[in-house]
């Protein structure tokens, strides 16, 4: 979904979801053509109007604009939800993405995907990258390898419309999410 403000990003938007990316945000500071930047603290308009302002070929920060989204799903197959929480949190995302408060990263980077715990390794390598599977990709936790996996950023199709695939999310389940019943008839 394109937003509907005048801050569409120049640059390719990569989140850096997982493992804490303090260390590794810091670690790619001063690469060229590459703004790295922690966003997580602020708001979520105030990371985007920075991320769609940006001047340089990629951006790669760490305010990821589904996590409200992530955590309802989360805390849902969890048993630790409140009944209407993730409807609520999907409904006022997509309102977001409508006005142009938020915008969907064109990668996700997922770093150290063995050390984040089960449900939220669903989430990121599950229910979010059957939408996009070139568009999620894990990686070891240390600079160099988020490094290199900056360097190759696959191309493929792009997100689909989030008004399109997130109302639905809920039934994403963690473990069969992507999986086909191939001896379905």
């Amino acid at each position: 979904m394109a937003p509907t403000s005048d801050l569409a990003p120049r640059s390719t938007v990569v989140a850096l979801v997982g493992a804490d990316s303090d260390s590794i945000l810091a670690g790619l500071s001063g690469l060229p053509s590459l703004v790295a930047v922690s966003l997580r603290e602020g708001d979520q308009a105030a990371a985007t109007r920075f991320v769609s302002t940006a001047e340089a070929p990629y951006v790669v920060h760490d305010a990821d604009p589904l996590l409200h989204v992530a955590a309802a799903w989360v805390e849902l197959f969890e048993e630790r939800s409140t009944l209407g929480t993730l409807e609520v949190e999907v409904e006022t995302l997509l309102d977001s993405f409508a006005s142009g408060a938020a915008i969907m990263p064109d990668y996700y980077v997922v770093v150290g995907p063995e050390a984040v715990d089960g449900t939220w390794r669903h989430w990121w390598l599950g229910a979010l990258a059957h939408r996009a599977p070139t568009r999620v990709l894990p990686v070891e936790a240390t600079d160099a390898a988020v490094r290199a996996r900056l360097r190759s950023l696959p191309a493929g199709r792009p997100w689909p419309d989030p008004a399109a695939w997130l109302p639905r999310v809920q039934f994403d389940i963690p473990d069969r999410v992507g999986l086909r019943d191939h001896d379905a008839a």
